[in-house]
């Protein structure tokens, strides 16, 4: 074996290395160069590698759901639509029980009305792995950015004494096919390469948690069937295979999920496509069940495993399955992952762009690892759930169904499934990312760390229909919403307090002004220029969708760049300097 630098034996240097090309890390990537701004400073150096080429078996497979919060994320990305022009967007779900009759309430009935009159992704964007990764891929092309196959992380350095955002990693690269080694140095490295993390091994970070003894299959392809609702998500209640999945899915598809007991197993010296064929068949009896193509099956044990430390010296980070793994049974794999590499990558942007303290980072796994430790905790109730066992320490009536246990405990985590409620920790002192202003009033709809709402919007002029998701991109910057409400004259105070103070006016920062009802003009409601885009709220709906008082007294609300409320604060021209203190205690700088 040959170790190199580089062929003119110079060590090679990436701002980032990111291990792993699957969807997080492939959308870790994107967003860094998205981020990029090369009129201020270069743009990063990005490099992205992949141990494994996929065969086409398993190209098909694994994470097939996005939820609308993810849809959200990514359409603010710019990448939703060209994944909703492939996917399969399911509204429509169903329950049948042991004898085929339909049944209300259970399985997957919360996906019914998860996002309705909140989002305009009111759907489950259904669409496999391999689709997913060929949108990011494209993506991340079109930034100058190409995945590195065949090639596997076989040591890492972190270098303590050096500060970041310095060179602190060296990382040992293993070009497979060439039988050639490499070393990198590295600003950041992000470990998304999946359960068996090598970065997770190679930096000795324990992975806590256990597996059972409970298997799990999967099937994907073109069926025929007598199942009444088959393009939807269904769960039919086996006696045989738990509760099983049954799932629509893009290109016409469908996928057959179910609990693969010990007794089943019996049935069988060697588990292969047949054998997936066979058990998905009985699994979903009394209905009848014929594939005219297999794309994918697997079969895998099931448990719920997270990382002690989602992060080294602040220069290493594991996020999605590298970070941590649970099952299959509450589809939340991919989201997770999506929520971590959203949350992540404009951290480390700002940091690379020196607009931002190192210290930035630690926020990172301050947010995720509360939100991950709940998901593992309702994720063990509802893998035992759909292998008709009572979730450990069980308290009701032991003779319950889990059928219905388990319908009662997937509605009252929808909002945490949809991910339209997954919020950051308003009362965590180390974290100042979410905060109210020292004289804000406390709004009643809407919080600091919540997402914020996705209000309609009227452009000016044409009066056209926009919301604010769409104005509100993420490109790695915040933006201040000032919402007048009816007190317009606080307005000019402002615009005039600004021009007195250097800072909130930068490049990272911008500013939104909306007021109440439709009006030819800012200069006709608010005598001189909107802060910022103007827009109109035409029936108030927007201004009540953040507070009761917001139409009377109006407020200005701190947008993070990951659409997460940063803070609150009063209408006033006392706020500006609170909006300079919040970024200064962030450590961000606004000049």
């Amino acid at each position: 074996m040959t170790t190199t630098s580089t062929a003119g034996d110079e060590m090679q240097h990436a701002d980032v290395l990111v291990v792993g090309g699957g969807p997080v890390g492939l959308l870790t990537a994107y967003q860094l160069a998205l981020f990029a701004n090369p009129v201020a400073v270069p743009s990063p150096r990005i490099r992205v590698i992949e141990q494994y080429s996929k065969s086409t078996q398993d190209s098909y497979g694994r994470a097939i759901t996005l939820f609308p919060r993810s849809a959200e994320l990514l359409d603010q990305l710019g990448l939703a639509e060209a994944l909703a022009q492939q996917a399969f967007a399911c509204r429509e779900t169903a329950s049948y029980n042991a004898s085929g009759e339909e049944v209300e309430g259970r399985g997957w009935d919360f996906m019914r009305s998860m996002g309705e009159g909140k989002t305009k992704w009111d759907c489950a964007l259904v669409l496999r792995q391999k689709y997913q990764e060929d949108v990011f891929r494209t993506a991340l092309r079109d930034k100058g950015v190409e995945v590195e196959a065949g090639v596997k992380l076989v040591d890492v350095v972190v270098d303590e004494r050096v500060e970041s955002p310095g060179w602190k990693v060296l990382a040992t690269l293993e070009h497979l096919d060439a039988g050639v080694k490499e070393q990198v140095r590295c600003r950041f490295l992000v470990g998304a390469d999946g359960g068996r993390s090598s970065v997770r091994r190679l930096l000795d970070i324990p992975f806590d948690g256990s597996m059972t003894e409970d298997r799990w299959v999967r099937i994907d392809g073109p069926i025929k069937t007598n199942v009444p609702k088959p393009r939807a998500y269904v769960s039919l209640e086996s006696p045989t295979h738990g509760n099983v999945l049954w799932a629509a899915l893009d290109h016409g598809a469908t996928r057959i999920g179910f609990a693969f007991t010990p007794e089943r197993q019996k049935a069988y010296a060697e588990f292969d496509e047949a054998a997936a064929v066979q058990e998905a068949k009985a699994a979903v009896k009394p209905f009848e069940l014929e594939f005219e193509g297999v794309d994918w099956y697997t079969i895998y044990v099931v448990g719920q495993r997270i990382a002690r430390r989602f992060s080294v010296a602040d220069c290493v980070f594991l996020a999605g399955d590298a970070c941590h793994t649970h099952s299959s049974g509450a589809a939340q794999g991919l989201n997770t992952g999506v929520h971590d590499a959203v949350n992540l990558a404009w951290k480390i942007s700002l940091v690379l762009k020196g607009v931002a303290d190192p210290s930035l980072l630690a926020t990172y796994e301050l947010e995720r690892r509360p939100n991950v430790e709940k998901l593992i905790s309702y994720d063990k109730d509802i893998a035992r759930l759909m292998t008709m066992q009572l979730p450990d320490g069980w308290r009701g009536n032991p003779q319950a169904d889990p059928n219905e246990v388990l319908g009662a405990v997937l509605a009252e985590s929808a909002s945490f499934s949809s991910g339209l409620g997954i919020s950051y920790s308003l009362e965590d002192t180390q974290n100042p990312l979410n905060c109210y202003g020292p004289e804000s009033l406390v709004s009643d709809k809407v919080q600091p760390g919540q997402r914020v709402p996705d209000i309609i919007l009227q452009k000016p002029g044409t009066f056209e229909g926009t919301r604010l998701h769409q104005e509100t991109p993420n490109r790695g910057s915040f933006h201040i919403l000032v919402l007048t409400g009816s007190a317009y004259e606080q307005v000019d105070k402002i615009r005039q307090k600004l021009s007195q103070t250097r800072p909130v006016r930068s490049r990272e920062i911008e500013w939104l002004t909306v007021v109440l009802g439709e009006w030819p003009g800012a200069y006709e409601i608010l005598g001189g220029p909107a802060i910022g885009k103007f827009f109109c709220d035409r029936d108030g709906s927007g201004h009540a969708s953040f507070a009761s008082y917001a139409a009377s007294k109006g407020l200005i609300v701190i947008l993070r760049p990951d659409g997460w409320i940063g803070s609150i604060l009063p209408l006033q021209p006392a706020s500006v300097t609170m909006i300079k203190s919040y970024f200064e205690t962030c450590k961000i700088d606004t000049a």
